[in-house]
């Protein structure tokens, strides 16, 4: 299948998970149920809807290839898988016992009894493929070490030694039994056909036909159970993990798919390691283009902390060691964004002040420059009516 069909199975199970917790947490609170029978119906009812989710979502993670939806699609996933851990317990805790009757549900749901088993996710084993590799070689290893230590010289015993004669005489004997065995084949086959030639001339009999007809079912129902078993040991051994899958026999469209999702695969892995690229360079670009930004903000940051402890206390804290958080432990009580709000704030106040004071040295210098001039206009005038009054008092 392609992204787009991938996308729209991501959405169906979001639709119904959706759905399913609008029934699981109603908005309106309901009483508890006192009928145990209802009560496992509930239950059961939740288990097969979760395990159906469960089933797409694990199906969208394993072949989805953008690596973000991956994780969103991980999240909900392990969710699910919890959410489906407890209300199997809580089913056993109600029924004590750990095998349950669904029949009933599965033909209301319309779900076959395959839909109850629980798949194992593939991605357990993919993720943890590079240590199970790690592990084999270790006990290969390890059991081969064992072998070469364990192992001890062959010795002969002596009373088993056989001469030559004796050995001629049971290879005489053997080869005596091998010819009379083909010997007796012969004979067997010889009165067979002398038989079949009586009967040929007789003609067939009734009984005959029967035995024919029951001699013909025998041999196919035996060819066909020794089939079904050997396909049935065969999937055992491939579900215990002894046997490759490959050793199936698949059609061409089912080798197609495979080959398919294996592509698909591979393709998660490239996405995969440039996504973690990109993080890496954009880690690097923002350390050597922001960093002193940020440097600068934290330091900011951390020394409103130490003083509004210190006016709160009286005393400057001391600050938190390595083992209690180190400076990330400052922003316990009060988050990174509120303390960057009030030294913003702060700030602003400081540029008020600033632009405040700036206007006061302003209007006090034109305020002593307006003094200054009226002090020399008055000096002046004072003079001119000194005169006019000693003028006038003089005359």
């Amino acid at each position: 299948m392609s992204e787009v069909s991938y996308s729209r199975i991501w959405a169906e199970a979001q639709g119904a998970l959706a759905d399913l917790l609008e029934d699981e947490i109603p908005p309106t609170s309901l009483r508890p149920q006192k009928d145990r029978f209802q009560a496992f119906h509930t239950l059961a009812t939740f288990y097969l809807r979760y395990l159906h989710i469960f089933r797409r979502l694990e199906e969208v993670y394993d072949q989805i290839v953008h690596p973000q939806k991956r994780q969103v699609v991980r999240q909900v996933l392990e969710g699910v898988m919890g959410r489906l851990v407890e209300l199997k317990n809580e089913m056993v805790e109600l029924e004590f016992s750990e095998f349950h009757y669904l029949d009933d549900l599965l033909q209301d749901l319309k779900m076959t009894p395959e839909d109850l088993d629980v798949p194992i996710p593939r991605y357990f084993i993919r993720e943890r493929m590079k240590a199970l590799k790690e592990r084999e070689r270790m006990l290969a290893h390890i059991l081969e070490k064992k072998g070469s230590l364990n192992q001890e010289p062959v010795t002969v015993n002596p009373l088993l030694v056989m001469s030559v004669e004796r050995a001629v005489q049971l290879l005489q004997v053997s080869e005596r039994a091998r010819q009379g065995r083909l010997r007796a084949h012969f004979m067997k086959e010889i009165w067979r056909e002398e038989r079949r030639i009586r009967q040929g001339e007789d003609g067939p009999t009734e009984a005959d036909l029967n035995l024919a007809a029951t001699l013909i079912q025998r041999v196919w129902r035996g060819y066909r159970e020794r089939k079904r078993t050997k396909k049935e040991r065969l999937e055992e051994m491939i579900f215990l993990g002894m046997v490759e899958p490959e050793v199936l026999e698949l059609s061409p469209a089912q080798q197609r798919a495979q080959q398919v999702e294996k592509i698909r695969r591979q393709v998660q892995d490239q996405h995969e390691a440039e996504y973690q690229q990109a993080l890496l360079s954009i880690k690097q670009s923002v350390r050597s283009v922001d960093e002193a930004d940020i440097k600068e903000t934290l330091q900011d940051q951390i020394r409103q902390w130490f003083l509004e402890c210190r006016d709160a206390t009286g005393k400057f804290p001391d600050f938190p060691s390595a083992e209690d958080g180190g400076s990330a432990s400052i922003f316990s009580q009060k988050s990174p964004e509120e303390v960057a709000a009030e030294l913003a704030a702060k700030q602003q106040e400081k540029e008020k002040k600033k632009s405040k004071g700036k206007k006061d040295k302003n209007a006090s210098k034109e305020r002593k420059e307006k003094k200054k001039d009226k002090k020399g206009k008055s000096k002046g005038k004072g003079g001119k009516s000194d005169i006019e009054v000693r003028s006038c008092s003089d005359g």
